[in-house]
């Protein structure tokens, strides 16, 4: 009847089995997140289907849209001197800035400006185009002809500028809140607040999935690894009876993401490493697909 320690913990997850999921769950979650069509949609149904299957909270994350591969750019002339910038990537990712000139550039040479970035910097992870595209101003920056020289107002203003958020989507609070018959007061407030703290998670997150404790029998399994993290005290001193679950996958070619499994370290493992890895899996092949 006694608690086991987190040193029993790891070693039982050390020492399960191949898990997986059975055949009607397997179905339910490729139906549901082929049904999705762009990367938010697909993470956005992967955290409700980690919470579903585990009833812990599910959790997935797109990495800083910087990282994503440019597909192509439009400009929208709004008014003389304002200008919407639509950035698609691979995956039907969009982002829209809307960038206030200090002089006005007309609808035809707006066109050509982006037909020279589709042409030159499409399949570029956006913050690489960035890059280059400054490194080729300066190199011209004597004679520099039209077009780098209107492209060169536009990086003034930041058009490619795409931020350094991560997009982060939790499915099951409550799972967690629920998950350890302990917890009170205080640590329901503080535990409500690291969720909102997404910065915070995404470090969490990010540590955990690279920590030494991973799991080599799911990857024997279904050809993904899994990372296990028994006791998260290291993040939140107060969090030392939760566990992260959790692996890096393929979204599209040269975009990753996160997806995890947060939840008392009482929890079901078995079924909690099946779930995570076989989303990770069908990522992977729905990236291979495109």
């Amino acid at each position: 009847g006694r608690v086991p320690t987190d040193k029993a913990f790891r070693e039982y997850v050390q020492h399960l089995g191949t898990p997986r999921l059975g055949p009607s769950e397997a179905d339910f979650v490729q139906d549901s997140l082929e049904h999705a069509t762009t990367i938010e949609e697909r993470l956005g149904c992967s955290s409700h289907l980690l919470a579903t299957l585990t009833h812990q909270l599910g959790v997935a994350v797109v990495a800083p849209f910087s990282q994503a591969v440019l597909e192509r750019v439009q400009f929208v002339k709004l008014s003389e001197q304002r200008l919407l910038v639509v950035l698609v990537a691979q995956g039907d990712a969009v982002r829209h800035r809307i960038i206030r000139l200090a002089e006005e550039i007309g609808s035809d040479e707006l066109d050509r400006i982006a037909n020279y970035v589709n042409q030159n910097f499409v399949g570029w992870p956006l913050a690489a185009a960035h890059r280059e595209i400054l490194r080729r101003i300066q190199e011209d920056r004597a004679e520099f002809d039209a077009i780098l020289g209107r492209l060169r107002l536009l990086c003034v203003e930041g058009f490619l500028h795409t931020g350094s958020d991560a997009r982060i989507y939790l499915e099951g609070s409550p799972n967690l809140v629920g998950g350890v018959a302990s917890i009170q007061g205080e640590r329901v407030r503080q535990l409500l607040q690291a969720l909102e703290d997404k910065q915070k998670l995404m470090q969490v997150l990010d540590a955990c999935i690279r920590a030494d404790m991973t799991l080599a029998t799911a990857a024997a399994g279904s050809g993904e690894v899994v990372s296990v993290q028994i006791g998260l005290e290291s993040a939140y001193p107060w969090m030392k009876d939760y566990a992260l679950i959790g692996t890096v996958c393929e979204l599209e070619p040269g975009l990753v993401g996160r997806i995890a499994v947060i939840g008392p370290t009482r929890m079901p493992y078995e079924r909690v490493i099946s779930a995570v890895a076989h989303l990770a899996r069908l990522f992977r092949h729905l990236a291979e697909a495109n």
